[in-house]
């Protein structure tokens, strides 16, 4: 994967915050830039990792790690596909 270095204005008082001695925090640094892209739908999960170099489960399970679901279907959503597959299915049948 290449890397390209930028240019970020932050508070002075994150400064210390970023510093990276071992290189850990990088993954979840750039992980976490991308997540709104990926809520905002402009890229997929799948995308994310490939820009990452990791896998796509392993990008999921860094983002249920920190609290973030897979799957943020709210209830309401959730029982409407899923009367919408039991119409599917009836007529199916």
């Amino acid at each position: 994967m290449t890397m390209r270095s930028i240019t970020l204005s932050v508070p002075e008082d994150m400064i210390p915050y970023f510093v990276d001695e071992d290189g850990r925090q990088e993954f979840a640094r750039n992980a976490m830039m991308l997540y709104p892209l990926i809520q905002q739908q402009t890229i997929s999960h799948g995308r994310a990792a490939e820009i990452l170099g990791v896998r796509k489960t392993d990008l999921i399970e860094f983002y249920d790690s920190m609290g973030i679901p897979y799957l943020n279907q709210t209830d309401a959503e959730l029982e409407a596909d899923l009367a919408t597959l039991d119409r599917v299915l009836g007529v199916l049948r």
